[in-house]
């Protein structure tokens, strides 16, 4: 399905080389391998130049408006006090400083896994979503075609009714070829099927920007097919993973009992297919090693492909995929296709046919009947993240539809929800942010002027888009009809497995987007040098056109401040102006920036979430360098939108007290235990409470706009502090 590497603030788009903040993260109609290490959905738009439609083509009666984007009449204030806990010292701990009243009366809802200012922007852009997909769904008559497919997937999904009738039926053709398979060159040709279905089958296969020639558009093959979240899951010894892998084949064999096997046979099964699934985690590289994109560039024609993989023959892999000359591709991690042709190889078939029905109802449990639904939940949701409660349905089929067909039901979005007005202001924070780190970029101590001269010609090229794309995605070979909702995911999956293979070979198209527009996330696209901030989340907390500098720049001028900082982090620092993978250090700076992310590692590597559960240094030090640089860049761009002001109190704090308690504010969460092990296990990013005291530690400003002593919880001793941006 979707293959989105970009890094993400909130750390649900986790390739090795995507960068971004990242929080919460909806699942796609379909499952999905992991995505490529190194391998980014194109996007860069001059957001400029082609505004979106004045009014929704759904939303209209003689060219009004009929539903006008909704002003709250009681907007809350940019920063609340009321959400502070001034029991807790700042100087003690920040988070809850700031925060603390906030956690305190906020229990998690149960539908949810973690509860925050994400979360909240999230349901807020829900209600925005539904109201665009029930009106689409109610003009049966609409002419405009994206507002048609918008209000036909919507509506198949909401047939409750006849999605309980259909139960797995819509699969019977699927499962019926699954069952047909009979000798390794069936196996091989359904493994391929999977794939054009958007199905994770045995590996990964797709299309990216070649990382040292970044014009252009390559194949792309990687490790996947596990139906655990990560590789680790497969191979740990600890009680808790034994455990949590016999609650994985007790699952296995309810799906598999739902498509009609007998419990027995079905157990059984299961166990094959954990089997199939720890020998490729076996092959696998961690998520650690993963974040090294030299290692994840291995650039080789299809004959040496072959020579790794014996007994795999691609020349019928690719006809299947009606890919017939794919050129040179980048196998990602080739001591995984060694161990996995052995897996192919030595795997029975009757093995295989059980993996391709379980990956298949993995992949399309959602859009199928009610107790797919739940038994799906029950492990991926209850048990793995501790959530308590499903989302009522309308959420789901919104989130299906985001999915799908996102960039039609974003049109719809912005046309009623994004004010012209919102970009402009963005423009100008993101040019004083750009600003301040070149001014930072030019007095660093230990940057050689060689590199600084690269590192600032890199920072001037980082393209900027904001809200949505200048040039709308065209889903007129999409069929989206009102029939099974399930059919209307998959057709949605093979389109967008199509549209990304039929890229190789091709040059890069720079204006796509790899988000969609309600969403609440921002990244940075390494190999195309962009920054992106879609309009979902240029809202409060993160973004307020009515608030005051000082919360705006620790709102969303942090969130730009850590996209841009991913272009200097231990991954994006790898990458040139134009996206190429290309080493423009001079060695002496190259050390002493490392000496310097060690220390990053090292001051992560001891924060201990719950007992005996340390956060991963390595995993998250990209991440954390962004977010380090990020608060220390947006400040640095406050003190030069303040110059020649009146510094005046608010609610008693000065400006630079509010930036930070501004920044504080949009990493409020509580977090159920179960998500947050699997957070770190996962993750690239640090828990909420360590993305804000792990940076602030380290700032000088931050212990000045406070009056804090040395050595406080809150002020990391001179020796130990980070500055690397």
């Amino acid at each position: 399905m979707r293959n989105r590497t970009c890094l993400t603030l909130l750390g649900v788009l986790t390739a090795a080389t995507a960068l971004a903040q990242t929080e919460p993260q909806k699942s796609p109609p379909l499952a999905t391998a992991t995505p490529p290490p190194n391998v980014q959905t194109a996007g860069k738009i001059p957001a400029e130049k082609s505004p979106p439609p004045l009014t929704s083509p759904v939303a209209q009666t003689q060219g009004e408006i009929t539903t006008p984007a909704p002003e709250d009449k009681n907007p809350p204030p940019p920063f609340d006090t009321a959400n502070m806990d001034t029991s807790v010292k700042p100087s003690d701990d920040f988070f809850l400083f700031a925060n603390g009243g906030w956690i305190k009366r906020t229990p998690i809802p149960p539908e949810y896994s973690r509860w925050g200012s994400f979360n909240q922007l999230i349901e807020k852009n829900n209600d925005a979503l539904h109201d665009v997909a029930e009106r689409a769904a109610g003009e049966t008559t609409a002419t405009d075609p994206d507002a048609k497919k918008v209000g036909d997937y919507y509506a198949s999904g909401m047939d409750e009714a006849k999605v309980e009738v259909a139960h797995a039926r819509p699969l019977a053709d699927e499962l019926k070829r699954i069952d047909g398979v009979k000798d390794g060159n069936d196996v091989l040709k359904e493994i391929a099927h999977l794939h054009t279905l958007g199905v994770t089958s045995f590996f990964g296969f797709t299309s990216g920007q070649d990382d040292k020639n970044s014009t252009m558009v390559i194949a792309q093959a990687y490790q996947g097919g596990l139906g655990l979240p990560d590789r680790d899951y497969y191979t740990k010894t600890d009680d808790d993973s034994k455990k949590l892998r016999d609650q994985y084949v007790q699952h296995v064999t309810k799906m598999l009992t739902l498509l009609g096997e007998e419990p027995k046979a079905a157990g059984e099964h299961a166990k094959k297919i954990l089997a199939l699934e720890t020998s490729l985690a076996q092959a696998s590289r961690t998520k650690v090693e993963l974040r090294d994109p030299q290692k994840n560039y291995n650039k080789m024609k299809t004959s040496a492909l072959q020579a790794l993989t014996p007994d795999f023959k691609w020349d019928a892999y690719f006809k299947e995929t009606n890919l017939p000359n794919p050129g040179e591709l980048n196998v990602g991690q080739p001591d995984f296709f060694k161990g996995a042709n052995k897996v192919f190889a030595s795997t029975p078939i009757d093995a295989w046919k059980e993996y391709f029905r379980w990956h298949l109802v993995h992949a399309t449990a959602e859009e199928l009947s009610a107790d797919f639904v739940n038994e799906n939940f029950n492990f991926y949701e209850t048990t793995l993240r501790g959530t308590k409660q499903i989302k009522p349905r309308w959420k789901r089929v919104v989130a299906s539809t985001d999915s799908s067909i996102g960039e039609a039901l974003g049109k719809l979005y912005v046309a009623d929800y994004f004010p012209p007005e919102s970009k402009a202001r963005m423009l100008d924070l993101v040019n004083n942010l750009r600003s301040a780190l070149a001014d930072r970029i030019k007095t660093l101590e230990w940057m050689d002027e060689a590199t600084k001269e690269a590192a600032l010609k890199k920072l001037a090229a980082f393209t900027v888009k904001i809200g949505y794309p200048d040039k709308w995605r065209d889903y007129s070979a999409l069929q989206i009809d009102r029939g099974p909702f399930v059919l209307n995911a998959i057709r949605a999956s093979i389109f967008d497995v199509h549209r990304e293979l039929n890229k190789i070979g091709k040059p890069v198209d720079r204006s796509e987007w790899g988000m969609t527009p309600p969403t609440v996330n921002a990244y940075y696209n390494p190999k195309l040098n962009e920054i992106v901030f879609p309009a979902g989340i240029l809202q409060p907390p993160f973004f307020n056109p009515k608030a005051d500098d000082a919360v705006n720049y620790g709102g969303i001028g942090a969130v730009i401040g850590h996209e841009m900082t991913h272009g200097f982090d231990d991954q994006g620092r790898q990458f040139d102006e134009v996206g190429n993978l290309r080493d423009w250090w001079t060695p002496e700076s190259a050390a002493k920036f490392k000496e310097r992310s060690g220390a990053v590692v090292k001051q992560y590597s001891e924060y201990e979430p719950l007992p005996g559960l340390h956060v991963n240094g390595e995993l998250t030090q990209g991440e954390n360098i962004a977010d380090i640089g990020g608060v220390k860049i947006a400040y640095a761009a406050l003190q030069k939108a303040l110059a020649g002001k009146p510094q005046e109190k608010i609610d008693g704090f000065t400006p630079e007290q509010r930036f930070f308690l501004g920044f504080a504010q949009i990493w409020r969460s509580v977090q159920r235990d179960e998500d947050l092990k699997l957070m770190v296990n996962t993750n690239p990013h640090s828990p909420a409470r360590y993305r804000v005291n792990g940076p602030l530690s380290d700032l000088v400003e931050f212990q000045k706009a406070f009056n804090l002593p040395d050595n406080c919880p809150m002020v990391r001793p001179a020796d130990k502090k980070v500055n690397i941006w």
